[in-house]
């Protein structure tokens, strides 16, 4: 028996990237994952992977710039699931743009899918939770870009900070109705998002493993791990807590 079974998990943004390790990483412990993409994404790679580990899974479309989609994906996989027991609010984007050539359209593209919809998401699901009165537990994916500034992600940084205060207040109101609510700073992650970043003869590849004490570049699986003990019952006491994952990065950084 793995630790999520009998239990349904939203993982938003899981069609690539960390969202789909995480909905794996429930999948294969027995959750049933309700797996978020838009239009443009193909979530069959994702529920190919859950269903070759025994699991399963739900295709679920929402743009989270659409707040009436979202509060629809979440009933949705309710009523399909029969209850919701777990979200993961991962969707984000992150286009690397010159702080002065940054348009207003960016910002509003960039927040919208990043701290509104982590909002409307988050309080969708919070509100069926409670109506179902069974708890639930929530993970939010920010980044050290909430902590670390970054030239060429003004915006994102405004955003992944944003992500993590809004968890610290959530888990305050969201406690009393037994819904846990904790975030993941996420570091140097090798994703089809970080690809620009992160390729092997960037500058900015060799800055962060020159940084991390680890001395290499994380892994979604590495994420993945890290949300499901944050989900399960192994951390029924932790909330309103903030997981660096990052291997070391943020404390050995130079200021």
């Amino acid at each position: 028996m793995g630790r999520f079974e009998g239990k349904v998990a939203l993982v938003t943004g899981a069609t690539r990237g960390i969202g789909r390790a995480i909905a794996i990483r429930l999948a294969q412990e027995g959750a049933v994952v309700g797996v978020n993409y838009r239009s443009s994404g193909d979530p069959g790679p994702t529920l190919a992977a859950i269903e070759a580990s025994g699991g399963k899974g739900i295709a679920i479309e929402a743009d989270m710039r659409e707040p009436d989609q979202v509060v629809a994906m979440v009933a949705e996989i309710a009523r399909l699931g029969g209850r919701l027991d777990y979200l993961v609010s991962n969707a984000a984007i992150n286009p690397l743009l010159k702080w002065d050539e940054t348009t207003v359209e960016d910002y509003d593209r960039i927040q919208e899918i990043n701290l509104r919809g982590t909002w409307v998401v988050c309080q969708a699901a919070a509100k069926q939770m409670i109506r179902e009165n069974h708890g639930g537990a929530i993970v939010t994916i920010s980044s050290i870009s909430a902590w670390v500034s970054a030239k060429e992600q003004t915006v994102y940084c405004g955003t992944k900070a944003g992500i993590w205060m809004l968890t610290k207040a959530l888990a305050q109101v969201l406690g009393p109705h037994g819904i846990r609510v904790n975030t993941i700073l996420a570091g140097a992650i090798l994703t089809d998002m970080s690809a620009e970043l992160l390729d092997p003869n960037s500058p900015t590849r060799a800055y962060y493993v020159e940084r991390i004490p680890l001395g290499r570049i994380g892994q979604p699986e590495e994420i993945a791990s890290v949300a499901a003990f944050l989900l399960s019952d192994d951390a029924s006491y932790v909330s309103s807590a903030e997981i660096l994952v990052d291997g070391g990065f943020v404390a050995a950084a130079e200021p």
